[in-house]
């Protein structure tokens, strides 16, 4: 299928001055060392169904990424056109063994989302969770006492969540015609892959009550554009294992966030930073992953949640970050 672009300024600040993080060459060559990495680490006869999130994914890999100088938004550019992206996400259809298992993977980790949330908005209430999938944030919310639904473009997807018994809405946040309001509005692992972030926070931000929170799980650009480079010197292993292991390499996203340049899109939207946690790709290994290759995962993701956690500028070692924001009630 062919596939069309167009050329892109900053989705944050709407700049158009950015520099080359990666080329078409070497996005080529990440993408093919990711299949190598993931290869070595599967059973063999792993069906090609099991390679989706973790080699194979709904977005084609970026021509080319670039890094705005202005806010440090790492983006596409050209980009995909937004119906040919509806169009990917909406067609995704994973067999239903394979949803069941990333919502069985998914759960203990959205477990500590949902008491962080808990935490950090100072009690448990009601909310909507934008790009619900598999629903395994919705099951762990509810475990914790919260009170979610869940909307999503996937019908596929929403079908299985449904048969779980939680209530997921078809289409887009932008789409709902429902005007109750929440009190949390959570984005976990799906911001980065819109074709218009900065309109779905604004549609965020008014289905929310007053004092309402923004949750946010996004891949962070600043560690990837810290290590791209790396992977051309002496460091080249640490650097792919780091970005392979948390979904980095090849960057199958079309936008990646930086705690700077998420605040200065919420904070003219009306919000105000809370709280920033860095962190790693939930774990993704199961039945089709060699036993040594899970060890490693828990091991190389045990040390790196607490790299992650390191207060430098941009949360630099951290490959996702979480990003909790309230609504300034005036």
């Amino acid at each position: 299928m062919s596939v069309s672009y167009e050329l892109a300024r900053c989705a944050v600040c709407g700049g158009a001055n950015a520099r080359e993080l990666a080329s078409s060459e070497q996005v080529h060559a990440e993408v093919e060392a990711l299949w190598a990495f993931h290869l070595a680490r599967l059973r063999p006869h792993t069906p090609p169904e099991q390679l989706m999130d973790r080699v194979a994914f709904s977005q084609h890999a970026p021509l080319r990424l670039v890094r705005c100088r202005d806010c440090g938004l790492v983006y596409r550019n050209p980009v995909e056109r937004a119906t040919e992206l509806s169009e990917a996400y909406t067609d995704s259809s994973p067999t239903t063994e394979r949803m069941q298992a990333l919502h069985d993977t998914q759960r203990a980790s959205y477990a500590t989302q949902a008491k962080r949330l808990a935490d950090t908005f100072g009690r448990r209430g009601s909310g909507i969770e934008v790009g619900s999938y598999v629903g395994a944030f919705l099951a762990a919310a509810r475990d914790r006492g919260w009170r979610f639904a869940g909307v999503d473009v996937n019908a596929c997807a929403n079908a299985f969540t449904r048969s779980l018994g939680f209530q997921v809405h078809d289409g887009a946040l932008e789409s709902l015609d429902d005007a109750h309001r929440v009190d949390v509005v959570a984005i976990w692992n799906c911001l980065d892959q819109l074709p218009d972030p900065v309109a779905t926070l604004r549609a965020a931000r008014n289905r929310l009550a007053p004092g309402g929170m923004l949750a946010l799980r996004v891949p962070n650009g600043a560690c990837y554009a810290a290590l791209r480079p790396l992977l051309t010197t002496s460091l080249a292993p640490v650097a792919r294992q780091w970005l392979a292991q948390n979904n980095l390499l090849g960057f199958p996203y079309r936008f990646g966030f930086t705690p700077s340049s998420l605040d200065r899109a919420l904070s003219r939207l009306g919000f105000r930073v809370e709280r920033v946690v860095g962190d790693v790709l939930v774990p993704i290994g199961d039945k089709w992953t060699r036993r040594w290759a899970r060890v490693e995962e828990r091991l190389v993701k045990r040390l790196g949640a607490v790299m992650a956690r390191a207060p430098v500028r941009d949360r630099v070692l951290a490959p996702w970050i979480e990003l909790y924001a309230r609504l300034n009630s005036n």
